[in-house]
């Protein structure tokens, strides 16, 4: 099928030219001698000018698939709303390639639908273009790191997915298996296994964009398949695996989104983040660290503090800037009383 141009990537310097464009159509404006049709494809949306007296488009309605012959004109009043806002196409032919029934949800990024409509009709919840950037993100973001990996001498390897059982931190998918009645495969929880092989064979750098399976709960963070960018190395030290993913980090924050990412990132030892953060993945945007208190509490009566120091854990507090001034005496004497009662009760 003929086609010029991706219908997003429309500009002023496209004005004067002749193009072809498909796409399907997202909106409709009838406004009698004229009417404005919104055709829309991966790249974007761009207006469509339509004479109706010269061509017949009464039938054409949303998501109907349209093959439009034009010419790129400047708008008088610009769409700011839209990258191809400064321009329409004056159709000179449309050809109707499919058409459409009443969609069971609006295809836009904002749509009516819920979750359940939306897996049911999947293939026109990806018709927005929310879920378009999204996927076509994705694919930039892999493209980097196959780059990125490639040019520091990383060698890709695409490991089995039919498998024995491993010992991972999760149950495996099972399959089983037609040629031999009562045994099954194991679908990979990671490459882990495969990986290491690779080192001992001597392939020094791997890495594998890896599809991966866990039989388990769903969670926040968690699914029954992932995708994981998967890397080992030989003769390398902290610094060298620290150096290399902060590298990755940093040509993806670039490619993608224009970011530059100062390198190295702070590191801190497990002992000071636990200390410091109570937690081995401190959210460094808080201010309120904890403080050890423990030396404070060694000759504690308090069975809380007591209990704690004589199983060899610490004491800690936030310390709060300047509340102490607000704190009442009417709390101070509720607090002394609520320790007298605990005192009491032995």
């Amino acid at each position: 099928m003929e086609r010029t141009h991706y219908n997003g990537t429309l500009t002023l310097e496209n004005v004067g030219e002749s193009v072809v464009l498909v796409g399907w159509v997202s909106k409709r404006r009838n406004l009698g001698s004229i009417v404005f049709i919104d055709l829309r494809d991966r790249s974007g949306i761009v207006q469509i000018l339509v004479d109706p007296e010269k061509i017949d488009i009464k039938d054409v309605r949303n998501e109907y698939v349209l093959q439009v012959y034009g010419k790129v004109a400047k708008k008088d009043v610009a769409n700011k709303n839209l990258k191809t806002g400064e321009i329409e196409v004056i159709a000179d032919r449309v050809n109707i390639i499919n058409s459409a029934e009443t969609t069971p949800m609006i295809i836009a990024d904002e749509t009516d639908a819920v979750e359940d409509t939306r897996l049911r009709y999947r293939y026109l919840d990806l018709r927005r273009p929310v879920l378009q950037k999204n996927l076509m993100v994705l694919a930039k973001i892999v493209q980097a790191v196959h780059q990125y990996l490639d040019e520091h001498d990383f060698i890709e390897v695409e490991t089995p997915i039919l498998t024995l059982s491993t010992p991972e931190g999760a149950r495996d998918y099972l399959v089983p298996s037609r040629v031999h009645p009562g045994h099954f495969y194991a679908l990979p929880q990671s490459p882990q296994i495969f990986k290491q092989l690779l080192m001992v064979g001597g392939m020094e750098r791997y890495y594998q964009v890896a599809r991966c399976f866990r039989d388990e709960d769903l969670r926040a963070d968690r699914q029954p398949e992932f995708t994981q960018i998967d890397m080992e190395m030989s003769f390398i030290e902290e610094e060298d695996i620290q150096t290399i993913v902060e590298g990755l980090m940093k040509k993806v924050f670039k490619d993608i989104k224009g970011i530059d990412i100062k390198t190295p990132f702070l590191r801190m030892k497990y002992d000071e983040a636990m200390e410091r953060f109570g937690s081995d993945k401190p959210d460094m945007r808080f201010g309120m660290e904890l403080h050890n208190v423990t030396k404070l509490f060694e000759k504690s009566e308090f069975k809380v503090f007591s209990s704690a120091i004589e199983n060899s854990g610490i004491i800690s507090s936030i310390k709060v800037e300047n509340e102490a001034s607000n704190f009442s005496r009417k709390r101070i004497d509720e607090l002394t009383e609520f320790v007298k009662k605990y005192k009491a009760k032995g």
